[in-house]
């Protein structure tokens, strides 16, 4: 993978395929990412001209999915800044503690800047496994299946997925979600475990698993890409 400056407050993710026949633009709903996937053996050149060529589509897509290129970069969580827990804002507070913990309506981190990024992405790593594996073994239980494991990654284009052979994977930054839009997902991923489609089959599970799973689905659609946009470090 390669990144590349298309235009002003555009960058664009380069990838090869073998599989590619011919060049392929995509705009991430989640995070307004784009990528734009080219055969083996093509030119980045002719690329670059194939995307420069849609940038009014580019632009379009993004203004479509509520994403503005010409807004600046969201700078790194620092002290004093909020970070969403479990669907409500708390403000990152440093303090003479040896371990992150949740007071009011604040998380107290040790009164470390350079560690605190690493701090904060340990703490909410770690609570969102312990809320998806709560909700995954609730429903999966629920469908009479058994998972295989569970998988906490930073995804761009999904917010879980389930394998062939029933592995789970979940995007950590769900447990900045809503409590209830976190268990739309495992229930969703829950529900391939007996369906592995989007068939009617399947959202009739879904809907016995979360009855009012719409809303839930609708959130991630409309506020989810909020999540995406926050930066525990430059590196990020």
């Amino acid at each position: 993978m390669a990144e590349r400056a298309l235009a002003p407050g555009i960058e664009i993710t380069l990838r090869r395929s073998a599989r590619a026949r011919r060049f392929s633009l995509r705009v991430s709903q989640i995070d307004g990412r784009i990528s734009l996937t080219l055969p083996t053996r093509a030119r980045e050149a002719e690329a670059l001209q194939f995307a420069r060529a849609h940038e009014g589509w580019i632009r379009a897509a993004l203004t479509r999915m509520g994403f503005d290129p010409a807004a600046p970069a969201t700078a790194p969580l620092s002290f004093g800044d909020e970070v969403p827990f479990e669907g409500r804002p708390l403000r990152l507070t440093p303090a003479a503690i040896r371990s992150p913990r949740i007071e009011g309506g604040a998380l107290l981190l040790p009164a470390d800047p350079g560690r605190m990024p690493a701090r904060l992405g340990a703490f909410l790593k770690l609570a969102a496994r312990d809320r998806l594996t709560a909700a995954s073994d609730r429903y999966s239980a629920a469908v009479g299946r058994r998972y295989a494991r569970i998988t906490l990654r930073d995804t761009r284009s999904r917010w879980g997925s389930c394998a062939q052979d029933g592995a789970l994977m979940y995007s950590w930054r769900l447990i900045m979600a809503p409590p209830a839009v976190l268990d739309y997902v495992a229930a969703h991923e829950c529900a391939h475990l007996v369906e592995m489609n989007h068939s009617p089959d399947f959202w009739a599970v879904v809907a016995r698993l979360d009855p009012g799973y719409a809303a839930h689905r609708r959130w991630l659609r409309t506020e989810g890409n909020a999540l995406h946009r926050l930066r525990l470090s430059a590196a990020d």
